[in-house]
């Protein structure tokens, strides 16, 4: 483990992953991701973006100048803002969702997967259906690809129903593996997946950046080539921030393994905990440089916290987008 790049890898201890791989399938994964949208719509006249209203993107701001024709009057009444309708031919967008499901997304050990209890990859699923179920009210067409030690599942960008409940029904798979591939390798996934988008689409990547090869030009290589065609490209960088970020663990004896190649060290937390979090930080502070180089949208998320982050950002990054 010297010549390895600790923060690159996974290390889980194996007091927490005896289970690893038995989280069971989401009961009903549309209706969880219904009170997620449902929730973050019932708060956002609270938050800082305000602006849209329960029908997101169905309305826009009234811009002085513009017609008056499709001001929305009875929105006016109630918020005592201008807002137009905007229709569907004005709205329509095409969305790709990229998922990691390498082994170091199944971190930490979840016994039921639910709301309040989620790993990476469990949150990753939810935040995907979330978010389908946004992108079917307005009517947009969405795309999905999985990849862990190989380029697993790949569906363009439609909007139908079918296209629908057939994510949906890959995403609750998703969340029932018992056995994630081991190794990955980030970067030549993304350029595979890069050569399938063909048309201008946001693009949203759910991943814990962790790989089995640390090579920091590859993936940032592969980033780029997503940018090709004029996508916008959006990472979210899924992490365990007590766990991953702060490596807040007992100080008491501990094997910590890296679940892609089975390398393993034996030690008190506390002993690396220092270094760890400096080159953790590191990492991430060349990762947000690199990001905003290429005029990536860079956004850290805690898996501990609600999805209200994640959504946001959608809501933003789609209004700049059309």
């Amino acid at each position: 483990m010297a010549d390895a790049k600790p923060f690159l890898v996974y290390l889980a201890p194996m007091d927490l992953r005896s289970e690893l791989h038995k989280a069971p399938l989401f009961q009903n994964l549309e209706l969880l991701a219904n009170q997620i949208v449902e929730g973050f719509i019932s708060g956002i006249h609270k938050s800082p973006f305000h602006g849209f209203s329960a029908e997101f993107a169905e309305h826009k701001i009234y811009n002085n100048g513009e017609s008056t024709k499709h001001i929305d009057w009875k929105l006016f009444a109630k918020t005592d803002k201008l807002f137009t309708k905007r229709y569907e031919e004005e709205t329509n967008l095409r969305c790709h969702m990229i998922l990691d499901n390498s082994a170091s997304m199944y971190y930490p050990e979840v016994d039921d997967l639910s709301i309040s209890s989620l790993n990476k990859i469990g949150f990753g699923v939810l935040a995907i259906a979330a978010l389908m179920k946004i992108l079917k009210k307005q009517r947009d067409a969405v795309g999905l690809s999985v990849f862990s030690d190989r380029y697993s599942f790949y569906s363009s960008e439609k909007g139908s129903e079918r296209q629908h409940q057939m994510l949906l029904a890959k995403l609750s798979e998703i969340s029932l593996e018992k056995v994630p591939a081991k190794e990955t390798h980030l970067y030549t996934y993304l350029h595979q997946i890069a050569e399938k988008i063909k048309r201008r689409s946001l693009i949203f990547l759910f991943t814990d950046m962790f790989q089995t090869a640390s090579d920091d030009d590859k993936i940032f290589d592969a980033l780029r080539h997503l940018k090709y065609n004029k996508h916008e490209v959006v990472i979210f960088h899924l992490m365990d921030f007590e766990k991953e970020y702060h490596f807040n663990f007992e100080n008491s004896p501990k094997r910590f393994v890296d679940v892609e190649t089975g390398k393993h060290i034996d030690l008190y937390a506390d002993t690396v905990k220092e270094a760890y979090e400096d080159g953790i930080s590191k990492f991430l502070k060349n990762l947000k440089l690199q990001c905003a180089k290429y005029k990536i949208k860079y956004v850290e998320v805690d898996i501990k916290e609600s999805f209200a982050k994640v959504l946001n950002t959608f809501m933003i990054e789609r209004q700049n987008f059309l």
